[in-house]
């Protein structure tokens, strides 16, 4: 968790729909720990999902790279093909 790593922790304040609540309170008690636990759960998850997925421009970096191709031909095929 975040907060072992850093070693300090931060309270807030987040408003949750009423939906949301009852939810959390059917986990909780099924689980037996609290909302807030529930909640550090869910955002650590979160958190580690978004920092481990690769943004767009990591999936395009290099794409082109084993292309046998003059890229300035290709593009004037292209270009050629909208018939500019």
């Amino acid at each position: 968790m975040i907060t072992n790593i850093i070693g300090i922790s931060m309270r807030t304040i987040v408003d949750i729909p009423d939906s949301q609540v009852k939810i959390l309170d059917q986990v909780s008690k099924k689980k037996n720990v609290s909302r807030a636990s529930l909640i550090r759960e869910a955002l650590t998850k979160y958190i580690n999902s978004y920092s481990n997925s690769k943004k767009g421009y990591e999936l395009a970096f290099g794409v082109w790279k084993n292309k046998k191709l003059d890229s300035l031909k290709y593009q004037q095929k292209l270009r050629d093909e909208w018939g500019s």
